[in-house]
């Protein structure tokens, strides 16, 4: 349907608002918050949980690793769904299984009973990962999208330091305090939830779908009538030119976009970023000689800060210096860190206060690039019509390498002690900077339909 056949709806809004931009994208942020929160509980409650269940290693790493596989199924189920029933039908099922999830990992009498609350938690995590940096990207304007989607990081880092706060609050209650930990996530889960029913369906695939009027009512709200018109006839214009399944993205040009976004998404995890959010406490007190449990989760409290303040510095640079300038500063940064984690680990013993300054320094270059900047380009370098899908595929590849990265740390540690280890992210870091600077665009400024038109070149 051409926009010139359309009845001009004088209800439009002239003008737009930003505010509206600004609260559905905050609402659909709210699940980043919350999958902060879910990642980072366990870092402070493996403590205790290896005493209440007696976890070996082995089993440790699949306590830890049991939300992160359902995060797998969960991104691979959020991309299809999406693309059928809209983005935030999606999301208000991920708010239910959050719920769930955090109620259920609260009571376990067995391991295999946290497992499976975990589990459920991470299908939920999956689905808000897909497709809150999708739903913000597909209804923020070009000037601010990348701010925008930004804000998705900005509240996974501050679910990550509110986990660590609670954690260490909570460490002080006994043995039983790790129950806690995981049930006030339920409250923010119904919040998520209710705050969707208020928020509208992206734009974008409401056009997609044929709900011409709604989404010409969402684009005006966002940037005002004449802007709505203009931005519908170029969706329209791209979705006319997509045939909309997975062959697209293996045509020339589209190559490319699905090479980088899963290339991105692989090296963002397998830099070796979990290791410090994930076993932050159990590095602290099993390899840097911390006494306390409360003092080893207290340190993650000060990571948690240092990951917010430099993810805000990403915030209001990353449209203003762009994707890649920040992608490689964060990379280079990183390695030098984790060869500065091997080299403390070298020495007999190691360093606490050297071990943490390089563990801030590292969160604080990750949050800075390689955080917000991964989720960005994957949210904005695939096509309209299969973008719930490409993203999917791009998310679960980062799952699959979070899983294995989780899966293998501390066996990985016993096998090549922790300074070895920590070399070898080291090395993937300088591989990410190589990849960065010769296979990824700047996508700084460009509207997704101009991006969608850069791999066809």
């Amino acid at each position: 349907m051409d926009v010139d056949n359309i009845a001009l709806n004088r209800t439009l809004n002239e003008t737009g608002s930003t505010m509206y931009v600004y609260l559905a994208s905050l609402v659909a942020a709210t699940s980043g918050m919350l999958f902060g929160f879910d990642i980072a509980v366990i870092n402070g409650a493996l403590l205790f949980l290896r005493r209440q269940f007696g976890l070996t290693e082995v089993q440790t790493e699949i306590a830890a690793s049991a939300l992160l596989i359902g995060c797998v199924f969960g991104a691979s189920a959020a991309g299809w769904m999406s693309d059928r029933l809209g983005r935030r039908k999606v999301l208000m099922v991920s708010a239910v299984l959050f719920a769930v999830s955090s109620v259920g990992a609260a009571l376990p009498r067995t391991l295999n009973e946290f497992i499976g609350a975990r589990f459920v938690g991470g299908i939920a995590i999956g689905m808000a990962s897909v497709l809150a940096p999708v739903y913000i990207a597909e209804v923020a304007p070009a000037r601010i999208r990348g701010r925008l989607v930004s804000l998705n990081q900005m509240a996974i880092v501050t679910g990550i330091l509110l986990a660590y706060f609670i954690n260490w609050v909570l460490s002080f209650a006994g043995e039983e305090s790790w129950r806690w930990m995981f049930a006030v996530a339920a409250v923010p889960s119904f919040a998520f939830l209710i705050a969707l029913f208020f928020v509208p369906e992206s734009p974008r695939w409401l056009v997609e779908t044929g709900q011409t009027s709604t989404a010409l009512e969402v684009l005006a709200r966002i940037g005002g009538r004449v802007e709505a018109y203009r931005q519908f006839e170029d969706i329209q214009k791209v979705i006319a030119e997509e045939t909309g399944t997975f062959a697209d993205l293996w045509r020339p040009g589209m190559r490319r976009a699905l090479v980088v976004g899963v290339g991105l998404a692989i090296l963002q995890q397998i830099t070796g970023i979990n290791t410090v959010l994930f076993y932050g406490s159990v590095i602290f007190k099993q390899y840097a000689g911390t006494a306390q449990d409360s003092s080893a989760i207290g340190a993650n409290v000060l990571i948690g800060l240092v990951n917010c303040v430099a993810t805000l510095v990403a915030i209001f640079t990353i449209d203003r210096l762009g994707r890649k300038v920040l992608l490689l500063a964060s990379a280079g940064s990183m390695a030098l860190c984790q060869f500065g984690l091997a080299g403390a680990f070298g020495m007999n013993p190691p360093p606490g206060a050297l071990v943490l300054a390089a563990m801030l320094v590292c969160v604080a270059s990750f949050a800075i690039g390689l955080g917000p900047g991964v989720w960005v380009l994957m949210s904005e370098i695939f096509p309209t019509r299969i973008r719930g899908r490409a993203m999917g595929i791009a998310t679960v590849s980062l799952w699959i390498a979070c899983v294995a990265l989780t899966l293998t740390f501390l066996s990985l540690a016993r096998a090549l002690g922790p300074s070895g280890a920590f070399a070898l992210y080291g090395g993937i870091c300088l591989l990410t900077v190589w990849f960065v600077y010769s296979l990824t665009p700047e996508t700084k400024g460009k509207t997704l339909e101009e991006i969608e038109t850069l791999w066809r070149r």
